[in-house]
């Protein structure tokens, strides 16, 4: 199958699933087969915190949009338009996918496909209804795309190359597992911000989105912060404050008691503010309701620091401080080209 008809299934994907926000369903009666597969998809947007309880309407309906906007004509083009896959001579990769956020492994599946690919995929139990739904919209836009997707409950067989995403623990397994195979294997990261309190209360508030966007749950979202020795928070929990209905999520709400009340049974000091405690810690990985901070006298100690601890971040916030860095409230937007843990994939499958 063509790469061009490939694409044109994505970008009509994308058309289908701009119909879709947490304002309202529009149905757009110039997209394909919205007689087949609109009102099930609303149904299943319904049913999703059903099979995952962190899957709420307005998380899914983020990721939607999020997708429904990667998967323009334009976006795709200036994807892969540095790669050359006209010689690609197929291969079967499979994929396991991770389930923490909505369809949080629906970056690898394109890659494959577009790249030339075919796709063995094993779903996460977390997140196994929503690119199976996609996967069968793309049939019905070309029913030769059938032929290079394969979704299996089972152990991984019959396969080139793999790609995993898990936790430490599981990367090990992987690594072992899939030692004669051409392979990414992704661990866990975390993001980080780094402030240095000349930022406005707009940052601030948008920074509040890097922290609780899919409730903290992504490697994308803020789980450390960087602050100045005197640092005062209070402008910080002023601003974060339009996130306070968080807690009013039954599963968030449960992890922030928990949470709060060990840190407070071991005696570490904390500053709370009744949805979010901050708790200083030189670790990257903060608990859910949590967000960790370190203090700083020297931001050159902090690039040294980030650069030498780069295997464990996946994206850093700042405004303007270090080169690359993310603007606050867009670490949930990545682009196309914006490559998990930094490991280009269409390079990885374009030399298979």
């Amino acid at each position: 199958m063509l790469q061009i008809h490939k694409k044109k299934c994505f970008v009509e994907l994308g058309k289908f699933l701009s119909q879709f926000s947490l304002d309202k369903d529009i149905r757009d009666e110039t997209v394909l087969h919205n007689d087949l597969f609109f009102d099930d998809f609303v149904n299943l947007i319904k049913l999703s915190k059903s099979h995952n309880g962190w899957f709420t309407p307005e998380q899914v309906y983020y990721a939607i949009q999020s997708w429904a906007k990667a998967l323009q004509e334009d976006n795709i083009n200036q994807w892969i338009s540095s790669y050359d896959f006209s010689k690609t001579e197929p291969k079967t990769v499979g994929l396991i996918l991770a389930g923490n956020i909505p369809l949080v492994g629906f970056h690898d599946f394109l890659s494959v496909l577009i790249s030339g690919h075919n796709v063995l995929v094993k779903t996460s139990s977390n997140d196994q209804h929503l690119i199976k739904f996609l996967a069968k919209y793309l049939i019905a836009v070309n029913p030769e795309i059938e032929n290079c997707i394969t979704f299996t409950d089972g152990k991984l067989e019959n396969f080139d190359a793999v790609i995993a995403t898990g936790s430490n623990n599981t990367a090990r397994y992987f690594e072992y597992y899939f030692k004669d195979k051409p392979s990414i294997i992704r661990k866990n990261r975390n993001s980080v911000a780094v402030l240095t309190g000349n930022e406005t209360h707009e940052d601030l508030v948008n920074l509040g989105e890097d922290i609780f966007r899919y409730f903290g749950l992504g490697c994308r979202n803020v789980s450390k912060l960087f602050v100045p020795k005197e640092y005062d928070f209070q402008p910080f929990f002023k601003a974060i404050y339009e996130y306070r209905d968080v807690i009013y999520y039954e599963k968030y709400s449960n992890n922030y008691d928990y949470n709060k009340a060990v840190f407070l049974m071991s005696n570490f000091k904390l500053l709370d503010n009744e949805f979010l405690t901050l708790k200083e810690d030189k670790s990257y990985a903060s608990p859910i309701s949590s967000v960790f901070y370190e203090r700083y006298e020297n931001i050159e100690d902090i690039k040294k620091q980030l650069e030498n601890d780069a295997e464990h971040i996946q994206c850093i916030v700042s405004k303007d401080v270090f080169e690359k860095s993310i603007p606050f409230g867009k670490t949930q937007q990545p682009e196309l080209w914006d490559y998990a843990d930094n490991v280009d994939t269409l390079l990885f499958l374009n030399k298979l």
